[in-house]
């Protein structure tokens, strides 16, 4: 495992780098560059949006074909970390959930023709996405087969979908949807993805949740679906292919959101370096007292871990395996490690950490939400003793090259 980066992954790293330390850290000052649910005002992210797309630095995560910049993985885990340096960043950059997962799931599973009508404009940045899966209790939530959404399946060929979804991320804002629904019992192929378009009829945003925020673009919504059509070219792959749809989004996606992590986990330990430095309390700075270096020290060394798990896994990713193993270690690391940072930073400013004058209450609110969103912690301990039983001293091996 060669984690190098080639030169024209660093040089995309570079530039990325520069672009928000020069055109989109200084906004998160401003309080007029906030919506009302504490995100980016739409305007401003579109004039930033054409600045990134004029300098190439746009969907990194798709293949040229696409729109994107065909990095890879790994080159992926590089430059979401500097990407999320700042609050506003991957939205910037066309590389935010849900958006960049729906992407690279579409760009893998998507037909030609439906790559051509769902993909492109969200690779554009006309339009944005959601992908529809949580129900409430006592539907799915973790576990797809407590499924209860159902689509029916109509004489010519075209499904309705009845039941209802919650906490679906984007909604608000979303014009493409990818559904999962119940096609029939069957324990492996008994769910469907569907294709749908907020314009069509038959379902309706009940209400945008209230939740801790800060919020991504749209919210997270509770939908209700009483006989949403849709016709058979919008089904993802095949009808029961439901759960290999899902397996091919929520892996790569669960990765990109410990990429992002890290680059804030990162932000966290910054900010708190600057304020120990030139704080001073009872004869001597903040720097200089030994619990407060033992502090940016475990940080650094939890932060370096999740970087290595992140790039084992996009690295297995990037050769053709599954990585699930992988990616539920660094999820597990890069969530736990992303709330430890915005704590500690806030301890260590004090007052000014807990108000608004620096981003890091912001990052802590939204830090809560890493270890429950894309699987809980315990869902992932789980998936991973599950691995442990089945290979025992296995779990631990190395790769091996073919020669």
């Amino acid at each position: 495992m060669d984690f190098t980066l080639p030169p024209d992954i660093e040089d995309v790293r570079n530039r990325i780098a520069a672009f928000v330390e020069r055109e989109i850290m200084p906004l998160e000052a401003d309080p007029a560059s906030y919506d009302a649910h504490e995100n980016i005002r739409i305007d401003l992210l579109d004039a930033m949006r054409a600045k990134a797309r004029a300098a190439s630095l746009w969907c990194i995560q798709l293949d040229p074909e696409n729109g994107g910049l065909g990095l890879g993985r790994v080159g992926m885990a590089a430059c979401y970390e500097a990407m999320n340096r700042s609050i506003f960043g991957p939205a910037v950059f066309n590389s935010a959930a849900p958006d960049d997962g729906n992407m690279m799931l579409l760009e893998k599973a998507g037909t030609a023709a439906q790559k051509a009508r769902w993909l492109a404009p969200i690779a554009r940045g006309e339009v944005r996405s959601a992908f529809v899966m949580t129900e409430p209790h006592p539907g799915s939530g973790s576990d797809p087969s407590m499924m209860l959404t159902r689509a029916e399946k109509q004489p010519d060929g075209s499904y309705r979908i009845y039941g209802r979804k919650w906490f679906i991320t984007g909604a608000e804002e979303a014009a493409h949807f990818i559904l999962m629904a119940r096609t029939s019992d069957d324990a492996r192929k008994g769910l469907t993805a569907f294709l749908f378009h907020r314009d069509q009829p038959g379902w309706r945003i009940l209400r945008r949740i209230p939740i801790m925020g800060p919020e991504e673009h749209g919210g997270h919504c509770e939908l209700e679906f009483d006989g949403l059509t849709i016709p058979p070219e919008d089904v993802l792959m095949n009808e029961g292919d439901g759960l290999r749809v899902t397996q091919i989004r929520l892996g790569p996606a669960r990765l990109t959101h410990c990429m992002r992590w890290l680059g804030l986990a990162k932000r966290c330990v910054e900010i708190a370096r600057a304020y120990a430095a030139e704080r001073q309390g009872f004869g001597v700075v903040l720097a200089e007292r030994e619990s407060v270096q033992i502090k940016l020290g475990q940080m650094a060394m939890a932060i370096e871990i999740g970087r290595l798990l992140v790039m084992k896994a996009a690295w297995e990713l990037d050769r053709g395996g599954l990585a699930r193993k992988e990616i539920s270690m660094a999820k597990i690391q890069a969530a736990n490690t992303l709330h430890q940072a915005a704590d500690m930073a806030i301890q260590i400013n004090g007052a000014r950490g807990y108000s608004k004058d620096t981003v890091l209450e912001w990052i802590y609110r939204y830090a809560r939400q890493a270890r429950l969103v894309d699987g809980a912690d315990e869902v992932h301990q789980m998936v991973l003793n599950r691995f442990l039983t089945n290979e025992e001293t296995g779990f631990w091996s190395w790769p091996v090259a073919v020669s």
